[in-house]
C-alpha cells in the first residue's frame, strides 16, 4: 500500500561520479551519507573498477551493505543540467556507521525533480499579495516592499514594532551560514527585542538552568553510551527520534553491559527495544504520574547524597564552595550554589516522592543505585544522562533539569569517558549571532504580544506557529484576523503608486493590521497569511554548516541547484538589509542606515566566514571538506598536520564557564518540588477524562514540512495517529482508524485512533505538530517564568467525528513494539 514508486532497477553511478560529502539535515544525530551525481545520460557497470562505490554489484549485497533503494535516488538539477542524484550512508562515518534512518535514507527522493515530480510544492519564486492572491515577482520587487514598509514602521515607531520569529538550529532550515545572516540583521543593524524562535513562544533557551549551572548542554561524545555503566534517559525516545544514535552507540553500550534506566509515563519503543537488547533485568522503566519528573529526580539526588555516592574530590574541586552564589529571582527560578544548599532545598525521602509519582520506592531506590553506587571494587560508577522534550517542554522546566545536572556533578559524571548530561535534541545545532542580551530575561512572550495587538510588522523564517505553538487556536484566529486587515488594505490600493501602497499598509497596521513576510522552503499554514513569501534554498541547495549532538561539526556540501529563484537565508537577509540601508538613506535617515552596511556577500561561503569564521579563525570550508563526514567536535582548538584539532568532551580539566563565572566552578540548583508550575494545569487535569501525551514519530520530521508531499509516509499515516488504550477506546465506540476529536477549553484537534494495548487508561499520544492536526491548538498558555512552554501537559475530553475514511482501510494497525 505504501510503496508506490514503481521503480523496478537503478541506474549504477559510474566509476567517475562526483562524491559530495552530506550531514543528514533531519535530527540532531547528523548522520553521514555520501551523495553520487553523474550526467543523466550515462551509467556505470556492475564491475568494482566500473562504479563509484567499488563493489561487485553483479552480487547480491547483503543487509548491511552499500545497497540503494528507490527512495536514495531522484534525478535533480546541477548547474542547470539534469544529473542522476544518489544519496548513500556512509560506511566510514563513526557517527551511524552506515545506517540509514527512515528519514535520512529518503533525502534524495525528498528534492524537487522536474523529471521525476517530486516536492514540486517547493517555493520557487518570491511572491506578493496582489490583486486577492499571492503574484510571482522578482527579489527586487519583493524585498523593496518589505524594506519600505519596515523601515516605515520602524521610522514613525521603534524596532518594538517589528516582531521576528526565527530557527535558531542547525540542518535543513538554519546552519552557522544562516543564522548569521538573520542574527546580524536582526540583533546587529538593529537590536529586535520582540522575537521568537521556531518552536516556541519567545527568545530563550530550552536550558537555562544548565547553563547557569556552567554546564554546555551538549558536552558528552557518542562514544560515551558505549563506555558508560549506566544510561539513564528521562524525557526522550531516542529510538523514534535519533534513530541511529541508538543503534549505532547505544546498543554496543548495552552489549558491552550498561544498565538502563528510563522515566517516562509512557511505555515507548525505546523501553520495548532496550529489554530486547540488554534483557528486561538490566533495564528499569519509572512509568511515573505526568509532571513529576521534578520530585523523581530530586529523591534519586537526596538518596544518592545520603548514601554518599558522591565524587568528594570532584565536588571539592570543581563546584563552589559556599551557600548560595546566585539567588533566586525573575531571571533565575531557584537559587544556585553549593552542593550542601542543594541537598537541603532539594531533599525529599524517597516515600514522598514514590507517593507523588506513582512507582514503589524500591525502584527509586534502584535507579539511585545504577546511577551511583560504587562497584564493589569501590570505583565510581560511570553514568550518561540524556534528557529532552518530556522535561524540556514539561513541567517546572528550569528546576527539572537543574535536577538532573545535579545528579551528575554530585557524581563526577561531567567531563569523563562514560560520563554526561546532554539533551538529546532535536534539530541540529548552529547556532552563531550577535549578542541577544537586550532581549531579556524573561523575554517578551511574543505570542501573547501578538494576540493582544502589539507588534505591526511580523517576520517569519523558517516558522509555522500555526501547528509548533501553544495556545495555537487563539494565535491562529488573532492573527489571521490582522494580517487580513492588510491582505485588504494591499487590495483597496490595486493599481496605485508604491508610496501609495506603503501609506495603505502603514494605515492598515496603524489600525491594528499586521503585515506578514514569509521566508521558508514551502508554502506553509502560517505562510497563508504573508504579504510578502520569500523561497528559500535548504542544505544541499547550499553549502551549509552544523553540528551534531555530540558538537561534531561538518560541512554538507551543495550538490543541486534551489528550485527556481530560492536562496539561501544568509543571503535573503543580506538582501533585505541592503534594501534597507538604500530605503532609510532615501528618507534621510543616514546615520540608521551606516548600521545596515556589511552585507554584501555574494555566497553563504561569505556569510559563514563573515561571521562563524571571525570567531573561529582556524575554521575554513576548505578545512572542513577535508575532514569529511568525521568533521571536527567543537570547540575547535587548533590545526595540526593538515587536520582541525577539536574536543572529544567538555569539561575534562573540571572548569566549568558556560554561566561566564571567572571561578570556573559549576554550580548546583537548589529547586525544590513545588507541584504544577504552569497556569491552568491542575484546574484543566481535573476538568478532562484524558491526558493528551505528545511527540515524534521515526517516519516523518518534525511538522512533516517535506512529507506532506511524500506519498510512503501519507500512505502510512494519512492522518496523525493517537495512541489509544483500547478498553478506552471500546467504551467511546472507537475502532481502529475512525477520526477523534480532542476538545478542551483551549481549542480542538483532531487524530486518527491507534489502538495501544500498552498505552495507560486515560492517557493518549498524540504525534506533534501534524499539519492535519494541531495538538498545539488544544495546548493552554501556561508557561515557565522564562517562557517555556509546558507542551507536554495538556488534557481533554475525545469524541468520535467519523468512521475510519477510505484512505486508511489498507494500513496496518498491529503493535509497533515488533522483535527487533
Amino acid at each position: 500500500m505504501a510503496f508506490k514508486r514503481q521503480i523496478d532497477r537503478l541506474p549504477i553511478p559510474p566509476a567517475d561520479a562526483k562524491v559530495h560529502n552530506v550531514t543528514c539535515h533531519y535530527c540532531i544525530v547528523g548522520c553521514g551519507y555520501k551523495a553520487y551525481t553523474w550526467p543523466r545520460n550515462k551509467q556505470g557497470g556492475t564491475a568494482p573498477d566500473q562504479n563509484a562505490l567499488g563493489i561487485d554489484l553483479s552480487q547480491q549485497q547483503g543487509a548491511m551493505g552499500e545497497w540503494a533503494s528507490p527512495s536514495m535516488y531522484n534525478i535533480v538539477k546541477q548547474n542547470g543540467q539534469d544529473v542522476h542524484l544518489m544519496v548513500l550512508p556512509d560506511q566510514e562515518c563513526v557517527v551511524n556507521g552506515g545506517l540509514a534512518s527512515i528519514r535520512g535514507s529518503r533525502m534524495a527522493e525528498n528534492r524537487p525533480s522536474e523529471v521525476t515530480g517530486t516536492q514540486q510544492q517547493r517555493l520557487t519564486d518570491p511572491l506578493v499579495w496582489r490583486y486577492g492572491t499571492w503574484q510571482p515577482t522578482t527579489w527586487d520587487d519583493a524585498l523593496d516592499l518589505v524594506a519600505r514598509v519596515t523601515a516605515r514602521i520602524i521610522a514613525e515607531g521603534s524596532e518594538d514594532d517589528l516582531v521576528v520569529s526565527m530557527f535558531d538550529h542547525g540542518g535543513s532550515a538554519g546552519g552557522y551560514e544562516n543564522t548569521w545572516g538573520t542574527g546580524k540583521l536582526y540583533f546587529g543593524s538593529m537590536k529586535v527585542k520582540n522575537c521568537r524562535i521556531h518552536n516556541r513562544p519567545a527568545y530563550n533557551s530550552e536550558v537555562h538552568a544548565s547553563r547557569d549551572m556552567g554546564v554546555d548542554e551538549l558536552n558528552y561524545a557518542y562514544e560515551d553510551y558505549q563506555l558508560t555503566d549506566t544510561i539513564f534517559l528521562i524525557g526522550g525516545n531516542p529510538t523514534e527520534t535519533q534513530t541511529n544514535l541508538f543503534f549505532n552507540h547505544w546498543v554496543p553500550g548495552m552489549q558491552n553491559g550498561a544498565r538502563v534506566v528510563i522515566v517516562d509515563p509512557r511505555r515507548s519503543l525505546t523501553v520495548q527495544h532496550c529489554e530486547q537488547v540488554a534483557g528486561p533485568e538490566n533495564v528499569l522503566h519509572l512509568a511515573i504520574n505526568e509532571g513529576t519528573d521534578l520530585a523523581l529526580a530530586n529523591a534519586i539526588f537526596t538518596h544518592i547524597a545520603d548514601q554518599g555516592w558522591v565524587d568528594r574530590d570532584f565536588i571539592e574541586k570543581s563546584t563552589f564552595r559556599g551557600d548560595v552564589a546566585v539567588g533566586e529571582d525573575e531571571a533565575h527560578p531557584a537559587p544556585l550554589g553549593s552542593f550542601e544548599m542543594a541537598v537541603e532545598k532539594c531533599r525529599i525521602s524517597v516515600d514522598e516522592a514514590a507517593e507523588i509519582c506513582g512507582v514503589p520506592a524500591a525502584d527509586i531506590v534502584k535507579a539511585a543505585e545504577w546511577i551511583a553506587k560504587p562497584h564493589e571494587d569501590g570505583t565510581r560508577r560511570k553514568c550518561v544522562t540524556a534528557y529532552e522534550k518530556g522535561v524540556i517542554w514539561g513541567n517546572d522546566n528550569y528546576r527539572t533539569i537543574g535536577a538532573l545536572v545535579n545528579i551528575a556533578l554530585a557524581t563526577g559524571n561531567i567531563g569523563r569517558e562514560g560520563g554526561g548530561v546532554c539533551r538529546l535534541g532535536g534539530h541540529q545545532e548552529g547556532y552563531f549571532r550577535p549578542s541577544d542580551a537586550h532581549v531579556g530575561r524573561p523575554p517578551t512572550y511574543v505570542d501573547r504580544l501578538l494576540i493582544n495587538g502589539g507588534g505591526k510588522v511580523h517576520h517569519i523564517w523558517a516558522c509555522d506557529h500555526y501547528k509548533t505553538t501553544l495556545n495555537a487556536s487563539e494565535f491562529k484566529r488573532i492573527h489571521k484576523k490582522r494580517a487580513d486587515m492588510v491582505k485588504d488594505a494591499i487590495d483597496a490600493a490595486a493599481g496605485k503608486t508604491r508610496e501609495e501602497l506603503v501609506d495603505a499598509i502603514v494605515d492598515a497596521v496603524n489600525r491594528g493590521g499586521l503585515f506578514v513576510v514569509d521566508v521558508d522552503i514551502i508554502h506553509s499554514q502560517i505562510g497563508q497569511n504573508a504579504h510578502v513569501i520569500l523561497p528559500a534554498a535548504e542544505s544541499n541547495e547550499m553549502n551549509l554548516a552544523s553540528m551534531n549532538g555530540e558538537r561534531r561539526l561538518r560541512l554538507s556540501e551543495r550538490y543541486m541547484d534551489p528550485p527556481g529563484q530560492a536562496k539561501p537565508d544568509c543571503l535573503i537577509a543580506a538582501g533585505i538589509a541592503q534594501h534597507m540601508e538604500r530605503v532609510l538613506r532615501e528618507m534621510g535617515k543616514n546615520e540608521y542606515a551606516d548600521q545596515f552596511k556589511g552585507f554584501d556577500w555574494e555566497s553563504e561561503e561569505d556569510a559563514f566566514m563573515d561571521g562563524y569564521h571571525s570567531a573561529n579563525p582556524e575554521v575554513t570550508y576548505e578545512r572542513l571538506r577535508a575532514m569529511g563526514n568525521n568533521g571536527v567536535q567543537e570547540p575547535v582548538v587548533g590545526f595540526e598536520d593538515g587536520k582541525l584539532v577539536g574536543t572529544p568532551r567538555l569539561y575534562a580539566d573540571g572548569v566549568f564557564t558556560r554561566h561566564g563565572r571567572e571561578d570556573g566552578k559549576a554550580l548546583f540548583c537548589g529547586g525544590a518540588w513545588r507541584g504544577w508550575q504552569a497556569a491552568g494545569k491542575e484546574e484543566e487535569k481535573k476538568s478532562h477524562r484524558f491526558w493528551v501525551n505528545n511527540g515524534r514519530a521515526n517516519i516523518f520530521w518534525q511538522n512533516w514540512f517535506l512529507d506532506q508531499e511524500n506519498e510512503f509516509v501519507m500512505d502510512r499515516y494519512p492522518y496523525p495517529f493517537v495512541e489509544m488504550n483500547p478498553e478506552d477506546m471500546a467504551e467511546l465506540g472507537l475502532v481502529a482508524g475512525d477520526l477523534i476529536e480532542l476538545y478542551n477549553g483551549n481549542g480542538a484537534t483532531q487524530g486518527m485512533v491507534y489502538p495501544t494495548p500498552t498505552a495507560k487508561r486515560g492517557h493518549v499520544f498524540m504525534v506533534f505538530a501534524s499539519p492535519m492536526g494541531a495538538q498545539g491548538n488544544i495546548v493552554n498558555p501556561g508557561v515557565n517564568e522564562l517562557v517555556l512552554p509546558d507542551y507536554k501537559h495538556v488534557w481533554a475530553d475525545i469524541r468520535k467525528i467519523a468512521d475510519a475514511p477510505k484512505e486508511v482501510k489498507g494500513i496496518s494497525f498491529k503493535s509497533k513494539e515488533v522483535v527487533l
